[in-house]
């Protein structure tokens, strides 16, 4: 399924790049088409979580 849609968004990207304006917008890239690959936001912890985990070896609860 990955694979497929890596063809798929390669080909998608190609079609957008070349009917845009390049005056206007940035070039595309495949991951703005591919579902499967979107980005995910990193988590924040506090400090206080770090030293648990990498002083105490405690793993902190899910959030």
């Amino acid at each position: 399924m990955r694979d497929q849609w890596g063809r798929t968004s390669s080909l998608l990207a190609l079609i957008a790049n070349a009917h845009r304006d390049p005056k206007k917008t940035r070039a595309y890239r495949p991951s703005d088409f591919d579902p499967i690959s979107k980005p995910t936001k990193p988590i924040k912890v506090g400090v206080e979580v770090l030293k648990d985990v990498f002083l105490h070896g405690k793993v902190p609860a899910q959030m």
